[in-house]
């Protein structure tokens, strides 16, 4: 069956489970969700409604969203599954114990994608009986509002599937050439925060000030051109070349100048206390919400821009 039209099976529902159940049924699939915690199934449904609501503004989703059930038992979310999406925690004991389920309970023609933020594929695969249907297909959080996928696996055709598989859903994948922690966006985003870390550190500007200058700066340029083009405009009609020719060792000063700071006990201080006071008393479910509107409205902008 192509899993472009078939029902997926969402394995662990968390936050990122929860969210990639509203973009697959949003897209008409339906959807079996497996979360074996009886708690949280009591509360999936209704979350993953809310979000699901999120994206009639956004995306081209079906009139007729796809049918969700939840279930705690593994097998039973599998079976007619024609793809999988593995949301559990980041514990590597605990994904390999689950593939090695899987692997019982699927056909093997079916891809297991890991939304793994932190874990390569060979650690992924190691102990698998076929690794190559295995791949890592990392999101951008909230998945059913970010439109990146990351994607890495050794099955070249399970790889070009499951490119047109999230493009059929509004996503926009990039695949690497080879495995790296952290994928592509977290390495981007680790090696920003790092340097906004030590600039609290050192006492250059507080929390605040940091991300302001990020969302009403570079980020706001970002939204619309990547790193390298950025730079390749900043080189005015000589391009990049002109940029690196000229202002490449100006690069390289500032590069030198970055910190490489330490969360120790005072830097941890200071961005708990600095957050706070961004956060003006503002609890987590507000400020996700504001986040998720900003989202909205900049991916409409975005889609305003599309020939």
């Amino acid at each position: 069956m192509n899993a472009a039209t078939g029902p997926v099976a969402i394995v662990g529902g968390g936050l990122i489970g929860i969210s990639w159940s509203a973009l697959f049924q949003a897209f008409g699939h339906d959807v079996a969700l497996y979360e074996p915690a009886d708690s949280a199934r009591e509360l999936v449904i209704g979350r993953v409604e809310r979000l699901r609501a999120q994206l009639a503004d956004v995306l081209p989703v079906k009139s007729v969203p796809g049918n969700i059930r939840v279930t705690g038992v593994l097998e039973d979310a599998l079976s007619d599954a024609c793809w999988i999406q593995e949301n559990t925690p980041e514990d590597i004991s605990i994904k390999r114990d689950v593939y090695s389920e899987i692997e019982k309970f699927a056909p093997p023609e079916v891809t297991i994608a890991s939304s793994t933020s932190s874990f390569v594929w060979s650690t992924l695969s190691a102990r698998m009986m076929e690794p190559q249907r295995l791949i890592t297909a990392h999101p951008f959080n909230p998945p059913h509002l970010m439109p990146l996928v990351e994607l890495y696996g050794r099955d070249v055709a399970r790889v070009t599937a499951a490119v047109e598989f999230y493009r059929s859903c509004g996503r926009h994948p990039v695949v690497l050439k080879r495995e790296a922690v952290g994928h592509i966006a977290n390495r981007l985003s680790s090696a920003l925060w790092r340097e906004a870390v030590n600039m609290v550190a050192e006492g250059i500007a507080d929390v605040s000030a940091i991300d302001e200058a990020l969302v009403y700066g570079p980020g706001l340029r970002w939204s619309v051109v990547g790193a390298h083009m950025a730079y390749h405009l900043g080189g005015g009609p000589g391009g990049i070349e002109h940029y690196l020719a000229h202002l490449g060792p100006s690069q390289e000063q500032r590069w030198k100048d970055l910190g490489n700071p330490s969360l120790d006990a005072k830097t941890q201080e200071l961005l708990i206390a600095g957050v706070r006071a961004e956060a003006a008393g503002r609890d987590i479910s507000t400020l996700e919400t504001q986040r998720d509107d900003g989202l909205i409205a900049a991916q409409i902008a975005l889609r305003s821009r599309r020939p």
